[in-house]
């Protein structure tokens, strides 16, 4: 009874965890819709590069401030840091309404990015520390789906309200209507972090607690996951940024067909996401090497991801929407595996701050993304050169993962009188454990 109890709970709260990535999603996704629409552009007075400035100025703040909230998240737990930041970039993301001049649209989306800070730290730290080994993936997977789906509903629900209601009611609606999260969240979380903590390092027989944070951020294995999670993200900003404004653009759609191809793409990555971090899980369960299985999804996303260079050279508009779908729906085959895999390899270190360094590569691209694609187009003309840039970086995380990323280059703690069972754990093939809850 008390083990259906905690797994009612563990799912509730993975529901709302969810749910709450995907309303942060819908306010980073709302700015992509207005920019394509004439009315706000001319409002504002546009560019092209204006626009890739703008859409970029989220990640300023929001990648910088990734390593103070995971070490936020350490020190006092999921539940209020989540709970804070959420209210900070609901009424940030409200008040888009009331903007009158470019300035006030940067100064919005700095502060949009410091609320939306703690999201990924919090909530892969209460996955860490609820779900075993062996369906972490699932959960992982369910998790960073729900970052797919945000965009994916966020841009069908963002161009229904602008095109009924205008921008400015789009922003407040969005925005302010969010708030109705907070209710249940509050309520139901359990802050008992501390004590899942210690459970779950005394299960790890201690492993990388006595590891300096500095040796784990230069080690090969954490530099060849920043470097494989910056070119994963790289691709997945450009759609988020500027995929509405292709279809638009480049491809002739209107504003409906524009944000359906849109959520099409969004939506099958998080498809692929859930699916495939449940089969690596059930590869693992049936005594599969977690580490490489793990990084075997990671490169077939990668792989996958690498067509969307067909659809840029595509003369046919078919062709070309086809591979907008698919690449990015095929990416999420490394989606939920990409962040497992560093919690397998590291499994006893603190996770708010590891995930906040991984997550702080995730989004630098979000700066670099869309300004370099702004650049790029405005320099060219079109987008075939953008889509050469993110072939690019694909290579080059296919190449992170293969060399860097590798069980043998996991750091060891120091010698010391703790150090007998100090160092990292050997990674089991089934990886196998009990749930701390």
């Amino acid at each position: 009874m008390q083990q259906s109890r905690n797994s009612a709970y563990r799912w509730g709260i993975m529901a709302l965890l969810c749910l709450g990535y995907m309303i942060a999603y819908f306010d980073r996704v709302n700015l992509s819709v207005a920019v394509a629409s004439d009315d706000f552009k001319h409002y504002f007075q546009l560019s092209d590069i204006d626009r890739g400035n703008l859409n970029s100025a989220f990640f300023w703040t929001y990648a910088a401030l990734q390593i103070p909230a995971g070490w936020i998240v350490d020190r006092y737990g999921v539940k209020w840091p989540f709970a804070i930041g959420f209210v900070l970039w609901s009424v940030i993301s409200g008040m888009t309404a009331w903007a009158s001049s470019l300035w006030q649209l940067f100064a919005i989306r700095f502060a949009l990015g410091i609320g939306e800070s703690m999201i990924t730290p919090a909530g892969m730290r209460w996955i860490r520390l609820n779900v075993a080994e062996n369906q972490r993936g699932l959960f992982i997977g369910i998790y960073m789906a729900a970052a797919k789906a945000g965009p994916a509903v966020g841009l069908i629900v963002a161009g229904f309200l602008l095109r009924e209601a205008g921008w400015r009611s789009m922003f407040m609606i969005i925005g302010f209507g969010a708030l109705v999260w907070l209710i249940p969240w509050l309520l139901f979380l359990r802050d008992d972090d501390r004590e899942l903590e210690k459970a779950a390092v005394a299960k790890a027989g201690g492993a990388g607690a006595h590891v300096p944070f500095l040796q784990l951020a230069m080690s090969p294995v954490i530099i060849g996951t920043i470097i494989g999670t910056f070119c994963y993200q790289y691709f997945v900003y450009y759609n988020m940024t500027w995929l509405p404004s292709y279809f638009k653009e480049a491809r002739g759609l209107n504003l409906e067909k524009m944000t359906m191809f849109s959520f099409a793409s969004f939506a099958g990555m998080a498809t692929v996401a859930t699916l495939a971090g449940y089969a690596a899980d059930k590869l693992i369960d049936r005594g599969y090497n977690a580490v490489t299985v793990r990084k075997s999804f990671v490169i077939a996303g990668f792989l996958a991801a690498s067509t969307q260079l067909i659809g840029a050279y595509a003369e046919s508009q078919s062709v070309s929407l086809f591979f907008a779908v698919f690449s990015l729906s095929g990416l999420g085959l490394m989606t939920a595996n990409y962040w497992a895999l560093t919690q397998t390899l590291l499994p006893g270190a603190g996770v708010g701050r590891l995930v906040g360094l991984q997550n702080c590569a995730a989004n630098i691209p979000g700066v670099v993304a869309p300004m370099l694609t702004g650049w790029l187009k405005h320099t060219t003309g079109g987008y075939t050169a953008p889509m050469l840039a993110i072939c690019v970086f694909l290579v080059m995380g296919i190449t992170a993962y293969v060399f860097l990323v590798r069980e043998e280059y996991v750091p060891k703690a120091p010698a010391g009188p703790d150090s007998r069972r100090a160092g990292w754990k050997e990674i089991p093939n089934n990886g196998k454990s009990e749930a701390t809850v």
